[in-house]
């Protein structure tokens, strides 16, 4: 129903949990190059316990062959500099939700390609500089699943 999308993500457990979170929720996992591990690191493995094997991902060496093959209805462009609080974002299915690297964030010229939003947040309490990449998919990946009836749960 959805994609999710790591650009070059670093940290091999917070992809290993959003890997889990997208199997759970039937969104499709896509990862961009270049990686902060390898797809076998056991860090991974152990994070994504037995998800790997079910989950379905794709990797793509940059986010211009993504765009050109996967073509999402829209680009939602999480960043703490965002314009538009995530639960005022009307997400529908086929959208992607975009999560920069968590030391970095997403470059400026990747928020402005995203949906003419301006880049989506999620507020926090002033003088902290971010949410773990994890928490913030699982909430975002929420909050366009509740949007949409959680289409395809088997319990609603």
């Amino acid at each position: 129903m959805f994609h999710v999308v790591l650009y070059q993500p670093e940290i091999p457990p917070n992809a290993g949990n959003v890997m889990r979170l997208c199997t759970n929720t039937g969104a499709r996992l896509h990862l961009i190059e270049p990686l902060g591990f390898a797809i076998d690191d056991r860090r991974l493995r152990r994070a994504g316990l037995d998800y790997r094997a079910r989950t379905v991902f794709d990797t793509w060496p940059d986010f211009d062959t993504f765009l050109a093959r996967v073509a999402p209805r829209r680009l939602h462009m999480f960043t703490r500099h965002g314009r538009t609080r995530y639960d005022r974002v009307a997400f529908a299915a086929d959208d992607a939700l975009v999560f920069g690297p968590e030391t970095r964030g997403l470059p400026a010229s990747l928020i402005r390609r995203g949906a003419e939003e301006g880049g989506v947040y999620l507020p926090m309490q002033p003088d902290n500089r971010s949410i773990n990449l994890g928490n913030v998919v699982s909430i975002a990946l929420y909050e366009a699943w509740r949007q949409n009836a959680f289409e395809g749960s088997e319990n609603k």
